[in-house]
């Protein structure tokens, strides 16, 4: 029994050991900081692979989104530090990064023949590594199939860019020139967008006796300096809805202003930007309808982004 004791003990220690020198060179090689502050530059930015959507003409489209887990918004521009590989699918991902979970903010789309190549999304935050994702094609689990009406009918909203602008849907539906030309620094601008919502529903259901609200969120997108969004005058301020004996009166936040809604089934959304720092900008926009019970983030559908670009001297 002493012999089997000491043996035990004996082979506990080496383990331990082994453990102890593991974490002391895992630490010295890449830093962890599972019992540390967050570091001064911030928590990293993780980019996701939402899933990929099998195009009608033979392409392949891979959805990416983000994980900010810091309380403010993060820059990190394309380049060293925030690239695509392969290289011909650069440029398109985002430089911004809002502070919490966005879902489906973009998407690469990639022929028939190179279905069979993965697509890295790679981001490095401050000092810390790389972290990096790949659009990836075939893995059942992750196929979207939003293009296809959802149980009660939502799909994909039409957008166009400005007030008449051509409407597509899709989650990189489009980008294009702002419609006012070149801006100046200070200036401030108005941005618009024009949606549908195409979705057919039955109307003797209660839920969809009238036309559901749009919700759209405009945000910097890419580019040097701060974009300020300021409410359009046409935007009604919200109010409360709850009253204030409802517990739901005091978890209830007031959209901020770049964020409103378009009354159903079509309309526009306007909202005001300044810009301070001269460059290339582009700025997003995101039409949901996730007022309808099938439609959310979470089900991955039923939303569209557009892009326009806008040049400040």
């Amino acid at each position: 029994m002493r012999i089997i004791t000491k043996t035990l003990a004996a082979s506990l220690l080496g383990l331990l050991a082994t453990v102890a020198l593991s974490v002391q060179a895992q630490s010295t090689l890449t830093q962890p900081r599972f019992l540390s502050l967050a570091p001064p530059e911030g928590l990293p930015i993780i980019p996701v692979f939402e899933g990929w959507t099998a195009n009608e003409d033979g392409t392949t489209s891979y959805s990416f989104g983000i994980i900010n887990r810091n309380d403010v918004a993060v820059d990190i521009p394309v380049g060293e530090n925030n690239y695509i590989e392969p290289a011909r699918y650069d440029g398109v991902q985002p430089g911004h990064f809002p502070a919490g979970r966005s879902t489906g903010v973009f998407t690469v789309t990639v022929p028939n023949s190179e279905r069979g190549t993965d697509v890295w999304w790679n981001i490095k935050t401050g000092n810390a590594d790389v972290l990096k994702v790949p659009g990836r094609h075939g893995i059942g689990a992750y196929e979207l199939d939003f293009i296809r009406p959802r149980p009660q009918g939502a799909l994909q909203p039409l957008v166009g860019i400005g007030e008449d602008g051509s409407q597509l849907a899709g989650l990189y539906a489009q980008i294009a020139d702002y419609p006012g030309g070149t801006v100046e620094v200070g200036e401030q601008v108005e941005l618009v967008v024009n949606a549908t919502d195409p979705a057919v529903r039955d109307t003797s259901d209660p839920r969809f006796g009238e036309p559901l609200d749009m919700n759209v969120a405009f945000n910097k997108w890419q580019g040097p300096g701060n974009v300020t969004f300021t409410r359009h005058e046409s935007t009604e301020v919200p109010e409360n809805p709850y009253p204030e004996d409802s517990p739901r009166h005091g978890f209830w936040e007031e959209p901020m202003a770049n964020e409103l809604t378009i009354g159903g089934p079509s309309g526009e959304a306007r909202v005001y930007a300044t810009f301070d720092t001269p460059g290339d900008y582009v700025i997003s926009t995101k039409v949901d309808i996730h007022t309808a019970p099938d439609s959310s983030d979470g089900d991955q559908c039923c939303w569209t982004n557009v892009y326009q670009r806008v040049t400040v001297e």
